[in-house]
């Protein structure tokens, strides 16, 4: 059983620290914002993810699965929203080229973006089916893998956030910047191309 613990642990840290959608959105976060402001939309990823693992492996997932209709529309969903994503840090100058500052993204950003992402939905799959017998019970096994995976992603976006923070301290021109942020709309954009394999 500790092998079997351990085996969800080492699985929710790589799945989590992987580059991706969430771990993009936290570094251009820490990176515009800093990693105090960027709180919120960490917590929403966190939270989102969590939620999602829990409601995975309570039972909902099996619907998923079994309705292709409903996978093409999580993916059109979720593509349609990372594109606007992606949209949203392409067109941010550095923190100080707008006078009242831009607003981080929120919470509810963090756990939609989640929600909509097939990417998640299918890794909350395959950690439900691995893990089912870490417990006879489906509540409590939702409970453990939703909080393996919660603490997960709370480190992981904390690591990505605050590296994102660092790279702030080496932009200094307008120009690096949009670079940055261009570069970094792109990966998001490439996080698309897995859910459509």
């Amino acid at each position: 059983m500790t092998e079997l613990v351990l085996s969800l642990v080492t699985f929710a840290l790589v799945a989590t620290i992987s580059p991706g959608g969430a771990t993009t959105l936290a570094t251009a976060s820490g990176a515009q914002f800093g990693f105090v402001r960027s709180l919120p939309l960490l917590g929403g990823i966190a939270v989102g993810l969590a939620s999602l693992i829990g409601v995975v492996v309570g039972g909902v997932g099996s619907v998923l699965v079994n309705w292709p209709q409903l996978q093409l529309w999580l993916r059109l969903v979720g593509s349609a929203y990372l594109l606007w994503l992606a949209w949203t840090i392409a067109r941010l100058g550095s923190p100080k080229s707008k006078p009242g500052g831009a607003r981080p993204m929120g919470f509810s950003t963090g756990l939609l973006m989640l929600w909509t992402n097939p990417k998640a939905w299918t890794m909350a799959a395959g950690a439900a089916g691995a893990y089912a017998s870490l417990s006879d019970n489906p509540f409590g096994l939702a409970l453990l893998i939703s909080a393996v995976f919660g603490a997960a992603a709370a480190l992981s976006l904390t690591l990505w956030c605050t590296c994102g923070a660092w790279l702030a301290r080496a932009l200094k021109t307008e120009t690096q910047w949009r670079a940055v942020n261009l570069v970094l709309a792109l990966a998001l954009v490439g996080s698309i191309i897995p859910m459509w394999r």
